[in-house]
């Protein structure tokens, strides 16, 4: 049975090629020698003689500077072509023209190619009426095609050389516009973050603050409830904790169990109105409408930090004496929401925080607007209304 070889193969010319486009020079040098020997060796139809030879080696070596000087080299080639034919000596080195003029195809525009293969294009005619009597057309015919070959094959090479190029430009480009991609998704997670760690640690402190200010007064004269107080404060605190533990953890590569709890959504508002009525704020809360079959979870989302953020205000700014009522309004595809209190005024800075931007930034996602402002009849309201009709997915049950 005969061997089949299924080995890959022979990498000796792809290392000639990588060492021709590392070190060129060797390469020309190799071409000059070449043509050099090939034309000093004797044969029946070798041009020779001490002129032929010295006219090959004056055609052989300008082609050392063809990288660099590639119109300059052809001419240089050129006029030594035709010294060459005026004396009538005939040399093996008139192939150096079809490298100069392969190297003038490979490097300059098409307008000077095509001139200088006119050029040789009568230097074919003039060699093949000198010295290919009787049969010149037969000789014109076949060093045309090698000028056209020579031509030809410069010209490929050009245009292969413009399209590695404009290729390695466009991967360039693409690679910087991913990479300001990356960097703009990268800054719009860590503004996402940040909301939601205000959200996180404002209400929770405020919650803990009025908890322990609670425990502090009902220390002395009641202290079963100052022991509750602080227990609330205990597992608000922990719970706090907790979150940002889960809202971290997506900065890390390998996030954990917490990391992959659910976002709170509308169900949880329960819990929140509850925590907030714990730390002393009466607040009640009315659902009024009937919700969809689905709501989308980053919606349920948007409405839980709306209803956190503006009890938080209110324990902050409603003083003692003050309440809140939540109201969620649900409708043909829109969810309303309205929490009101009765304390005074919050303080302008905190009426226009970071607080209220986070708000406004949430609504606009779902087509939205956030007003928030002083009520008529004292107290403060944030309304807002969120669009949910036709959201995509990723939705919940309500």
């Amino acid at each position: 049975m005969d061997h089949v070889n299924t080995s890959s193969p022979d990498p000796r010319p792809n290392r000639l090629m990588a060492l021709g486009a590392a070190r060129p020079w060797l390469l020309d040098v190799a071409i000059v020698a070449a043509i050099i020997v090939l034309g000093s060796l004797p044969g029946p139809d070798r041009p020779g003689g001490a002129g032929g030879r010295l006219f090959t080696v004056a055609l052989a070596l300008p082609l050392l500077l063809r990288r660099r000087r590639p119109v300059g080299v052809f001419a240089a080639v050129s006029v030594v072509a035709l010294i060459q034919w005026a004396t009538g000596a005939r040399a093996f080195g008139d192939t150096a023209l079809l490298v100069a003029l392969y190297t003038v195809a490979a490097t300059q525009p098409l307008r000077i190619m095509l001139l200088a293969g006119g050029l040789l294009e009568l230097g074919v005619v003039l060699a093949a009426v000198r010295w290919a009597q009787p049969h010149w057309l037969e000789a014109f015919v076949g060093l045309s095609a090698m000028v056209t070959a020579a031509g030809v094959l410069g010209t490929n090479v050009r245009h292969r050389r413009a399209l590695l190029a404009t290729l390695q430009e466009r991967a360039a480009r693409l690679e910087h516009e991913r990479d300001q991609q990356g960097r703009l998704a990268a800054g719009a997670e860590r503004s996402r973050i940040a909301r939601e760690m205000h959200d996180i640690v404002a209400h929770n402190l405020s919650v803990m603050i009025a908890l322990a200010d609670g425990a502090s007064y009902a220390v002395r004269d009641a202290p079963d409830r100052a022991e509750d107080a602080m227990r609330t404060a205990s597992r608000t605190g922990r719970q706090a904790l907790t979150e940002m533990r889960r809202l971290l953890g997506v900065l890390r590569e390998d996030p954990g169990p917490q990391a992959l709890a659910p976002q709170p959504g509308i169900d949880q508002i329960d819990a929140l109105v509850e925590q907030v009525r714990g730390a002393g704020l009466p607040v009640r809360y009315d659902i009024s409408g009937e919700p969809a079959d689905a709501i989308p979870a980053g919606l349920q989302l948007a409405a839980y930090r709306i209803v956190q953020e503006a009890l938080t205000n209110t324990l902050k700014h409603g003083g003692p004496t003050a309440d809140a009522h939540v109201m969620l309004g649900f409708a043909a595809g829109e969810l309303r929401i309205t929490i009101v209190d009765s304390g005074p005024e919050p303080a302008a800075a905190a009426a226009e925080g970071g607080g209220l931007r986070g708000m406004r930034e949430r609504a606009a996602v779902y087509d939205g607007l956030v007003e928030a402002g002083p009520r008529d009849g004292g107290g403060w309201q944030v309304r807002t209304r969120l669009t949910f009709a036709g959201v995509p997915a990723e939705a919940t049950p309500a």
